[in-house]
């Protein structure tokens, strides 16, 4: 007979049985006391506990798998077609630019050219509406190559003295190199704001220029709780070397939307920024002519610079991959659907048939451990 480990007290040493009683040292048999085997008092009922609560226990049958696949092919597969059909309508120029707007004599010298202060750096380019555009017409500028996801770009700014006046010199230390100018804080500090983006456009048709509208073109959520209303930028652009834009030091930093949009740092290394909108319809076969400041230096980290004019849809901008997407999913769908109806049919097989089980189907040797 299987033994416990031994149980010992103060006066007794007892062998407990498997059967629930004990072997004292005399060799008789004496039940155990309650006390020897319950250590604590039983935890208080729950349904919760004893897992007895109301469940949903679905049976998964064929039919309702074959219903499931049919039901998200008959909703994606709509979808898909809508989504696809709005992005073709979405009509959107492209122009690249940073090759284009380089003058012969600096082929060879891009790099002094970009970085030269006194130099000329205007650049007209025209464009050719291909369809009708409806108003509002969506202005971005698109960088490639450029890693605002990289985390101690990222991370050099200071989200307090953005916010607030009275931190202006707080977490300065976040902002690494772009930090002071002397004694002076620069606001806002940080890689981020230094390297904004400085190239400007604008735009006229048959002789007539075309208004750029940068009103609300940054988040209101970044607007009303990133960026305070009472701090000015100071000391911008005025150390060694310069970045990018000179911001004005008379408007708020909740009212520089173009800073806003920029410190948003971007997810892949090639992006749009949204630079403003024309809130005219452009017609087709008209001839846009784009007077370009080119003073963004991509040229040297190789990137390219891009200006974009696009109208959107209900589904946004021209982008094929959420249609694309939606249709392949419900495909797949309905793909399954008929192939689990085929074998359905001519393979069926009962629910609940015991004779699938392992026991019923391998009887000989069958044992459990």
């Amino acid at each position: 007979m299987a033994m416990s480990p031994l149980l010992e007290d103060d006066t007794t040493l007892f062998d407990v049985n498997l059967d629930g009683t004990s072997t004292s040292e005399g060799g008789g048999y004496e039940p155990i006391p309650a006390s020897r085997t319950k250590s604590e008092k039983p935890p208080p009922y729950s349904r919760f506990t004893q897992q007895e609560l109301p469940a949903c226990k679905p049976i998964v049958t064929p039919k309702l798998v074959i219903s499931a696949f049919t039901l998200i092919g008959i909703v994606f597969f709509p979808i898909g077609i809508a989504a696809l059909s709005a992005s073709n309508k979405v009509v959107e120029i492209e122009e690249r630019y940073d090759r284009e707007c380089i003058p012969p004599i600096y082929s060879n010298r891009i790099l002094q050219y970009i970085q030269s202060v006194g130099t000329d750096k205007t650049c007209t380019r025209r464009l050719t509406v291909p369809k009708h555009m409806k108003s509002p017409v969506f202005i971005y500028y698109q960088l490639t190559d450029f890693y605002q996801n990289y985390r101690i770009y990222k991370s050099s700014r200071s989200d307090l003295q953005l916010k607030s006046k009275a931190d202006e010199s707080s977490e300065l230390e976040n902002c690494g190199p772009v930090q002071k100018v002397g004694d002076k804080p620069i606001v806002p500090c940080g890689l981020v704001a230094w390297s904004m983006f400085n190239d400007t456009y604008s735009f006229s048709v048959k002789g007539k220029a075309l208004i750029v509208n940068k009103m609300n073109i940054a988040w209101e959520s970044d607007k009303e709780g990133r960026f305070g209303s009472d701090v000015y930028p100071k000391n911008s652009q005025t150390g060694g070397v310069i970045g990018g834009a000179t911001l004005n030091s008379s408007i708020p930093l909740s009212e520089q939307e173009d800073l806003i949009v920029w410190m948003r740092p971007a997810a892949l290394r090639n992006f749009r920024k949204l630079y403003g909108r024309i809130d005219v319809d452009l017609e087709a076969n008209e001839e846009i002519k784009v007077e370009i400041k080119n003073n963004y230096n991509s040229y040297g980290y190789g990137g390219e610079k891009l200006l974009v004019l696009s109208t959107t849809s209900a589904f946004g901008g021209k982008n094929k991959f959420l249609g694309i997407a939606y249709l392949t999913v419900g495909g797949f769908s309905f793909l399954f659907a008929i192939v689990f109806a085929i074998i359905h049919r001519f393979k069926r097989r009962d629910i609940g048939d015991t004779a699938y089980l392992s026991w019923n189907r391998s009887p000989v040797g069958y044992y459990i451990k």
